[in-house]
């Protein structure tokens, strides 16, 4: 197969996006657990669903806003969302 430099800049443009999110992903689980550590030591409930149906919503908009698949967004945030509160259930023993 011959190289292609287009589909090659565009890989590696590809790849750049990649990495970044997974640090970014990094971060908002290292936030979101000392939120669950924060939750468990004040006996807080580890889901809070007015908040999530916010964050669904005006994560929602801004993919509209930028062209993406709200649906999507949606899926992707709620299973984001999941994993914290699994997080977060796990800080609190259950």
């Amino acid at each position: 197969m011959r190289q292609d430099r287009v589909l090659d800049g565009y890989r590696q443009s590809i790849d750049n996006i990649d990495a970044a999110m997974i640090h970014i992903l990094a971060e908002r689980f290292r936030i979101t657990q000392a939120v669950g550590a924060y939750k468990a030591e004040h006996d807080l409930p580890p889901s809070d669903p007015d908040r999530e149906q916010r964050q669904i919503e005006r994560l929602r908009k801004l993919a509209a806003d930028a062209r993406l698949d709200p649906e999507f967004s949606e899926k992707f945030l709620r299973f984001i969302i999941q994993e914290v509160i699994r997080h977060h259930e796990r800080a609190q023993g259950k």
